[in-house]
C-alpha cells in the first residue's frame, strides 16, 4: 500500500518533468504597451520587464515580436506553475517517505538483525562486549 503510494507520486511527478521537456523557448516577463505621449496615446511601443539573478531589466519589443514574446511569457508561466507542482509533490512524497521509516523500523530492524549474521559485533543487549571468541 505504501509503495503504491510512493509510486503514485513518482508518477505524478514523470508527468511533470515529460510536460516540462516540451514546453519550448520561454522567458520571464511583463509585456507591456508604454506611448511616446502617453497624454495623446500616440507613439505606442511595446516594452518587456523582468528580473533576472536579481537584477531589474527592460527591453524594447519591436511590434513584429510580440506574440512571440507573449507565448514565451506564457510559456514561462506554466514553467513555473509546473515546477511548484513538482516541488509541492515531492515535498509530500518526502514527508510520506520519512512517515513510512519512522513506523517501520522495528519491522526492518527485527528482519535485519534475524537476515544479517553476527559477525563479532557488540549486541544491544551487552554494548561494548563481542560476542566472538576472545583470545587471552
Amino acid at each position: 500500500m505504501q509503495a503504491k503510494s510512493l509510486q503514485n507520486f513518482d508518477r505524478q511527478i514523470q508527468r511533470i518533468q515529460t510536460q516540462l521537456t516540451k514546453l519550448g523557448p520561454l522567458r520571464p516577463g511583463t509585456l507591456t504597451r508604454q506611448y511616446r505621449q502617453p497624454k495623446r496615446q500616440r507613439g505606442a511601443y511595446y516594452q518587456l520587464s523582468y528580473t533576472y539573478q536579481m537584477k531589474s531589466h527592460t527591453e524594447y519589443v519591436p511590434k513584429r515580436e510580440v506574440a512571440i514574446v507573449r507565448k514565451e511569457i506564457a510559456l514561462y508561466q506554466r514553467y513555473k506553475k509546473l515546477t511548484a507542482q513538482w516541488i509541492d509533490l515531492a515535498l509530500q512524497r518526502s514527508r510520506l517517505r520519512m512517515r513510512l521509516a519512522r513506523l517501520a523500523p522495528s519491522q526492518s530492524r527485527s528482519a535485519k538483525e534475524d537476515s544479517t549474521p553476527n559477525l563479532g559485533h557488540s549486541s544491544p543487549e551487552n554494548p561494548g562486549k563481542s560476542h566472538s571468541p576472545t583470545r587471552h
